[in-house]
C-alpha cells in the first residue's frame, strides 16, 4: 500500500522527508494504466499505456535554492499522481539536489552543474553527495531514453543568482556542429523565453550531458530570480506552466509561427574562469544579467590578469566571483542571429 503522503501526490515532500522509503525502485499503476516508477528520491517517471512520440525529462533544484522550477515541477507530479493530470508523453521529473532545498543553498558541498559529463568520477572522485548525485541522475537520464523510441527532450529548469534585463532566458547547448531547430526555439518562445544563449564550447552542465550523449533537445532554462520557498510570484511562470503542461499531457502546442525577429540571440564571446582568490568582478554587485559594456570595460581581475570587454555591447552573465577556484566566474556574451538555413524543422 503507498504512503498516505505518495497517495497525495506529496512525492518531494516524501523524497525529501523519508528519502529511505525509497532506497529501492517502487512501482505501481495509476488508475489510468499509466506506469509510475520511483527510481529513487526526487526522480519519478510516467509511463503511459498509449502510445507516445517524446521522451520528455523535465529536471529543477540542481541548485536546491531555485525554488520557482521546483515548485512548477512539484505540481505537475502531484497532479499526475493524483489524477488531475494524464501523462500523454513518457516523463521523467527528476528533482536535483534535496539536501540543498532543506538548507535552502545552491549546493552543500559543491557546485552540481558543474558535475555532468562524467565529472563526477573525476579526481577527487566521488567524494561528496552531489557527486554522488549527479552520477545517480546521468544513469536515470540512461535508463529513461533506453526505454523509449520517442523523440528526446530535456528541459533542466533554473533560477539565476541575480536579476536579469530579459527576466527569462535559455542556454542552448554547444551541439558540435549539428543544426538547431527551429521547434525548439518555437517551445522556448511559447514558454515566454524569447532570449537565447548561444553556448559554443562543451561543459559539464545537465542540459549539455542530455543533449552530448543522447541527442536530446535540450535547454538549461533561466525563469528568473533565486527566491525562497513559497515567496514566488507563480503569475511571472502562467506562459512556461502552461506550455509544459500541454507538453506532458501530449496536447497540441500551437506555437507560433518561426520569426527571427521575435528572439533576443547571443553567442558566449568570454568564458571567463576564477584562477586566484583575489578574484573580484568590477560592477555592481547588483548588475542584472545581460548588462552590458563598451569595449575595453574591466569587467574582472585577479592577480597577473584582467579581463576586459572586447567589444562595444558585449553583455555578462552569470557573474559570480564566489565560486571555487577553477570554476567559471563570468560569461560575456555578445549579440547574433540564428539563420533558418542554420537549423532544422
Amino acid at each position: 500500500m503507498l504512503p498516505v503522503e505518495l497517495a497525495n501526490g506529496d512525492f518531494l515532500t516524501l523524497s525529501r522527508r523519508q528519502p529511505d522509503y525509497f532506497s529501492s525502485p517502487l512501482a505501481f499503476r495509476l488508475p489510468d494504466a499509466t506506469q509510475v516508477t520511483v527510481l529513487a528520491p526526487g526522480i519519478i517517471q510516467f509511463e503511459p499505456a498509449i502510445e507516445t512520440s517524446k521522451d520528455v525529462i523535465l529536471s529543477s533544484g540542481v541548485h536546491g535554492n531555485e525554488t520557482a522550477p521546483i515548485e512548477i515541477c512539484e505540481d505537475f507530479v502531484k497532479r499526475l499522481l493524483t489524477g488531475e493530470l494524464h501523462a500523454g508523453q513518457r516523463l521523467l521529473f527528476i528533482f536535483g539536489n534535496l539536501p540543498s532545498m532543506d538548507i535552502a543553498q545552491r549546493f552543500v558541498d559543491e557546485n552540481m552543474n558543474r558535475l555532468f559529463c562524467g565529472e563526477h568520477s573525476q579526481p577527487p572522485g566521488l567524494v561528496n553527495a552531489e557527486r554522488v548525485r549527479a552520477k545517480e541522475l546521468e544513469q536515470a537520464v540512461a535508463s529513461f531514453y533506453a526505454g523509449g523510441r520517442g523523440s528526446r527532450i530535456h528541459y533542466d529548469l533554473h533560477t539565476a543568482i541575480r536579476p536579469s534585463k530579459n527576466e527569462k532566458f535559455a542556454v542552448y547547448p554547444f551541439l558540435h556542429g549539428k543544426p538547431r531547430k527551429i521547434e525548439q526555439l518555437q517551445m522556448m518562445l511559447a514558454c515566454g523565453v524569447n532570449t537565447i544563449l548561444l553556448s559554443e564550447s562543451p561543459t559539464t552542465t545537465f542540459s549539455y550531458f542530455s543533449s552530448r550523449d543522447f541527442g536530446a533537445d535540450s535547454f538549461t532554462v533561466e525563469l528568473g530570480k533565486v527566491m525562497p520557498f513559497g515567496q514566488n510570484d507563480m503569475t511571472r511562470f502562467e506562459e512556461v506552466q502552461q506550455t509544459l503542461e500541454n507538453l506532458i499531457c501530449g496536447r497540441e502546442l500551437c506555437l507560433k509561427a518561426y520569426q527571427p525577429e521575435d528572439f533576443l540571440i547571443y553567442r558566449v564571446n568570454q568564458v571567463v574562469n576564477k584562477q586566484q582568490s583575489d578574484f573580484v568582478l568590477h560592477f555592481a554587485d547588483d548588475a542584472p544579467n545581460f548588462s552590458d559594456f563598451a569595449a575595453g570595460t574591466l569587467l574582472a581581475s585577479e592577480t597577473g590578469e584582467e579581463y576586459h570587454a572586447e567589444q562595444d555591447g558585449e553583455a555578462i552573465v552569470f557573474p559570480n566571483a564566489n565560486v571555487a577556484i577553477g570554476q567559471r566566474a563570468l560569461l560575456t556574451v555578445v549579440p547574433t542571429q540564428i539563420t533558418e538555413e542554420g537549423c532544422s524543422n
